[in-house]
C-alpha cells in the first residue's frame, strides 16, 4: 500500500521583486506593489508531501520527528525572519517568487528522503496564492 502524507510548517520572510537592469517604470510596471523599495513580508506556510509504503512496524511512510526536523533545518532556519533578497545566499540574483521559493524548498528536502519519496512541494504566500513544485518524472522534475 502506498500512501501520501504531508508535513506543514511556517514561516515569516520579506522581499521586494525588481530587476536592476530595468527601469523603475518597467519594474513596477511588470511586479506592480511587489517591486516597493521598502519590500514587504508575508507569513508564508509549507506543506512537504511524501509518498511511499506504510512501514508495517511504525505504521508510517516517514518518521514524522525526522521530516519536522528536516523541514525546520533545512528551510525554517534558512528562511524565517530573513529578507529573501538579501540574506539566503540560496536565493541570490533570483526574484524570490511563491514559485521560487517552492523550488528552493524542493531542493533542500529531495536528496535528504528516500529517492522517489519526495512528491510535493507547497509553499502559500496568502490564502489566494501558493506555488506548487511537483515529481511528473519529466526533464524538469
Amino acid at each position: 500500500m502506498i500512501v501520501e502524507v504531508t508535513r506543514k510548517a511556517h514561516f515569516c520572510a520579506g522581499h521586494r521583486y525588481w530587476r536592476p537592469e530595468w527601469t523603475s517604470a518597467k519594474n513596477h510596471d511588470v511586479f506592480g506593489a511587489c517591486a516597493n523599495e521598502q519590500g514587504h513580508g508575508h507569513n508564508y506556510s509549507v506543506e512537504v508531501t511524501l509518498s511511499g509504503p506504510v512501514d508495517p512496524i511504525t505504521g508510517m511512510v516517514i518518521n514524522l520527528a525526522e521530516l519536522d526536523r528536516l523541514i525546520q533545518v533545512h528551510v525554517i532556519e534558512r528562511l524565517d525572519h530573513k529578507n529573501l533578497n538579501t540574506d539566503v545566499p540560496a536565493l541570490a540574483g533570483m526574484i524570490p517568487t511563491t514559485e521560487v521559493l517552492a523550488g528552493f524548498v524542493w531542493d533542500q528536502i529531495v536528496s535528504r528522503v528516500a529517492a522517489g519519496r519526495l512528491v510535493r512541494v507547497r509553499v502559500g504566500e496568502s490564502e489566494d496564492l501558493w506555488a506548487e513544485r511537483c515529481d511528473h518524472d519529466g526533464p524538469e522534475s
